[in-house]
């Protein structure tokens, strides 16, 4: 496909393409995956902590601690970002940001923060969930599916 589209430029065009890739400064890639798996691993590991003490000191097993961890999380997440260090923070980290549920948080917050001068039910309600609306549709309609696989292999048995 990209050769397509590689075709269907105009001599000028390609040019001006190769012209600004000749200038182009190269990407850090190995720096921006270092920063994005620690960023991620970080991330975790705090989960992971907040989950043993949910585990140690809440009196929570190890199947249940998983709700509040993820609560908790998203709080942290919510509350950085309404002070405006996650955004920076998220910048540095690249995806190790953006990908745990602390990087979802983080943009429907960002767009409630950023809309709430439209109203609650149009501003914050209805950007918050222009990002977040596709993400929740994407995850029903794969966990549905992925629950009629399963009914179909395992047969509708009880178990």
């Amino acid at each position: 496909m990209a050769n397509n589209i590689k075709k269907k430029l105009t001599p000028v065009q390609q040019e001006y393409k190769e012209l600004v890739q000749s200038v182009e400064p190269p990407r850090p890639l190995l720096k921006n995956f270092f920063r994005a798996f620690i960023t991620g691993g970080s991330i975790c590991l705090v989960g992971q902590a907040i989950q043993e003490m949910f585990i140690h000191w809440g009196g929570f097993d190890e199947k249940k601690a998983g709700d509040p961890t993820v609560a908790v999380l998203i709080l942290i997440s919510v509350i950085l970002t309404s002070l405006g260090v996650y955004d920076k923070f998220a910048q540095w980290a690249g995806a190790g940001s953006a990908v745990p549920v602390t990087g979802f948080a983080n943009s429907m917050a960002s767009a409630a923060i950023e809309h709430q001068s439209e109203g609650m039910v149009l501003g914050v309600g209805g950007k918050m969930f222009k990002l977040a609306g596709p993400v929740i549709v994407f995850g029903t309609v794969a966990a549905f599916i992925v629950g009629i696989v399963h009914l179909l292999i395992k047969g509708g048995g009880g178990s």
